[in-house]
């Protein structure tokens, strides 16, 4: 990567949106995939994504807007991936562009459902790109706030460190800090598995328990975290950074967190089929649960909270019976 790398963001989310506003800040020209030609219309006449994050004010004289994604592909050299991970390989399949020499950035916070692989190991494995031409954007970090220009933080994570250092410089701002790290892997799992936390902590407020079962319902969830990543990828790293913690706690508690939202609803009863209906976002946790609890069972680590949140999910056992067990699992 050099001052002329040419950085484009897939996705027409608001996560997606809330990078492209962040970048606008520093590059004179993004690159931007969006499947939704009314939408890109809509931008360029009004200055905002008409359906995600609308608060957001776009420059469209920044932003090469597109709905190819192979144009984008084949005119971008840093590809930055925010699409929700149920619908990635969908659009992967789109492509007759190479990937060859590109760099791929994941701001993608699920397992991808086809492969069971978190977004860096799919490209890894499926499209040959080295793993220093990959890298992890992780939060904590609502794309609502960005919006807002609230102080927001970022963990940008990539085995080679001067490309996770450019894309820094180029993502930083008055309102958004930056921090480096090579735990892709660590960080990329963490982002996961903060969704299922979320959702967890949802379900519980649904159910009626307060602020103290919260608390402990968190504590419980980072320490289940680092035994889950640690069977995976064994490698020093502070679990009370904020890839980790930091990301975990502004999820679980967040108004803005969709994840948290669909867990209430579940939580207040309504089916997951409804639940989803009703949200206009994905909630990445949902598939998450799915292929950590499958993941897990290879794997061995304790996870009491995965479990109970997979129970009522896919085992359509009742949220209230499930929890009441939890209770007696956490400490």
């Amino acid at each position: 990567m050099n001052n002329q790398t040419k950085i484009a963001v897939l996705g027409g989310g608001s996560w997606a949106t809330a990078i492209v506003k962040m970048l606008s800040e520093n590059l004179e020209t993004i690159g931007w995939y969006m499947r939704s030609i009314y939408a890109i219309e809509h931008i360029k006449r009004n200055k905002h994504n008409p359906s995600y994050l609308s608060s957001a004010e776009l420059h469209p004289e920044q932003l090469d807007l597109s709905e190819n994604i192979n144009y984008i592909v084949e005119n971008y050299d840093v590809l930055i991936f925010a699409v929700p991970s149920a619908f990635l390989n969908g659009e992967l399949e789109k492509l007759t562009a190479s990937l060859e020499n590109k760099v791929i950035f994941s701001a993608i916070k699920g397992i991808v459902p086809e492969s069971g692989l978190i977004v860096g190991e799919h490209f890894h494995e499926k499209y040959n790109i080295p793993y220093e031409n990959i890298g992890v954007i992780s939060g904590p970090c609502h794309a609502e706030e960005v919006a807002m220009e609230r102080l927001s933080y970022l963990t940008l994570a990539c085995q080679d460190e001067e490309k996770a250092k450019k894309l820094s410089e180029a993502i930083s701002g008055r309102y958004i800090k930056t921090k480096i790290s090579d735990d892709i892997i660590g960080t990329e799992y963490a982002a996961m598995l903060k969704n299922i936390y979320a959702i967890a902590a949802g379900i519980a407020h649904g159910l009626g328990y307060g602020d103290n079962f919260q608390a402990v319902l968190m504590s419980n969830g980072i320490r289940e975290m680092k035994r889950f990543i640690k069977k995976i990828h064994k490698m020093k790293r502070n679990i009370n950074n904020s890839a980790y913690l930091g990301d975990l706690l502004v999820t679980g508690y967040s108004t803005f967190s969709r994840n948290r939202m669909f867990g209430n609803m579940i939580g207040k009863g309504y089916t997951v089929k409804s639940a989803m209906l009703e949200m206009s976002m994905v909630a990445e946790g949902y598939y998450a649960t799915k292929s950590a609890y499958e993941i897990n069972q290879n794997n061995g680590a304790k996870t009491p909270i995965i479990n109970a949140v997979y129970n009522v999910l896919y085992d359509k056992k009742e949220a209230k019976d499930e929890f009441l067990k939890l209770t007696n699992r956490l400490d």
